[in-house]
């Protein structure tokens, strides 16, 4: 009787592509490096780890883990900072290097801190074929704080579909996300500039359902002074919260999210940080 022959992972298909964002995280990345070799699957995964011309020693602990882990650990190192362009070339970079059936994001100064991470969303979503994406939560790191550590969501309950995603305040940690690879070439062009975490989730859930994880299983870092682009203004914390809502104002408003998203909740929410937004776009936010 033929025996069956075991395929190693190795010889797997491809199911995750992390994509991981740096520049100037010296002191984060290794903890972040960390967290992907980590991982505990019976399946595939890689790092694209893209170094966006650091000009710390970031670039050399991305060396050091590549060589150890070639099969996690894929590096990208550029010479000239792609973010900075605002020509789109750091997601095209990104794009041709994504292959997984799904894609993980977490950027150089946030890390996982579940080894099981990885296998609990991508059970979930295979599982459940009419989800398209998925998240958990997090604890954030505030480096502003005295008290630097809380819960990014404190309602401890897990949620389904995107209504509930908006009408129940959660917030997406950026380093918690999975979703299905898909073609976003009809993306707004308000994404072409920058990446937002819950315009990304609007975007996706055209195509299906999204589910948040009550489970904690990530830190964000709040205040890093490191940042993927070398002309950046996230450093400070009011600074980041103004743009972060300046940007999905102008996104939630355009028809593509008018015709997705009837829900007066999420119009509600934008209108109330209007007035600030007029005041200080003209001041402090780059364009």
């Amino acid at each position: 009787m033929d025996k069956d022959i075991a395929i190693s992972k190795e010889e797997q298909p491809l199911m995750v592509t992390i994509r991981c964002l740096t520049y100037n995280h010296e002191p984060y990345i290794r903890q972040c490096l960390e967290g992907f070799v980590m991982q505990k699957t019976n399946f595939r995964f890689e790092a694209i780890v893209h170094d966006d011309a650091s000009t710390d020693g970031t670039a050399a602990i991305i060396r050091e883990y590549a060589e150890k882990y070639p099969d996690i650990i894929k590096p990208i190192y550029e010479t000239e900072n792609q973010y900075s362009k605002h020509d789109g070339s750091l997601r095209r970079i990104m794009d041709a290097h994504t292959h997984g059936k799904y894609v993980a994001v977490c950027e150089g100064d946030d890390y996982w801190i579940d080894p099981l991470k990885l296998q609990k969303q991508v059970d979930f979503l295979e599982g459940n074929p009419d989800f398209i994406a998925c998240f958990h939560n997090a604890f954030v790191y505030n480096l502003f704080a005295i008290d630097r550590s809380r819960i990014f969501n404190k309602e401890k309950k897990n949620i389904f579909g995107t209504k509930d995603l908006i009408e129940k305040k959660w917030f997406i940690p950026t380093a918690s996300i999975v979703f299905h690879r898909v073609d976003l070439s009809d993306i707004p062009s308000c994404f072409k500039k920058y990446s937002m975490d819950v315009a990304l989730m609007l975007y996706l859930s055209k195509s299906g359902k999204i589910y948040g994880f009550k489970e904690i299983m990530s830190v964000y870092r709040l205040g890093t002074l490191g940042s993927v682009t070398a002309n950046n203004i996230s450093s400070g914390k009011s600074i980041y919260t103004l743009k972060k809502y300046i940007f999905f104002l102008s996104a939630v408003n355009r028809e593509f999210f008018n015709s997705q998203f009837e829900y007066s909740v999420v119009k509600r929410k934008m209108i109330a940080y209007l007035s600030i937004v007029k005041y200080y776009i003209t001041k402090i936010c780059v364009k």
